[in-house]
């Protein structure tokens, strides 16, 4: 199970075998956002508030793109006191 602020590493794409913390997880689309990882430009429209110009933001990975790292650490902790 994938949760907010745990490590995952990325198995395919442009990143492919980079590591990195969920940031924000959509369930609906079994989408999650890493941070740092899988940047886009975004276009931002100038406004009297804020300067437009182009951003670079994070976007959504499929789920079955992702592999957890740490989720094997309980059970090498457990089977060492067995």
């Amino acid at each position: 199970m994938i949760k907010k602020g745990l490590k995952v590493k990325i198995l395919t794409g442009k990143d492919k075998k980079k590591e990195g913390e969920v940031i924000e997880i959509d369930r609906s689309n079994n989408r999650v956002k890493v941070k740092d990882l899988n940047m886009v430009k975004k276009h931002v429209k100038t406004t009297k508030e804020k300067k437009g110009g182009i951003i670079n933001k994070e976007n959504f990975i499929h789920i079955s793109n992702l592999g957890l790292i740490n989720k094997t650490d309980k059970n090498k902790k457990t089977e060492a006191k067995k």
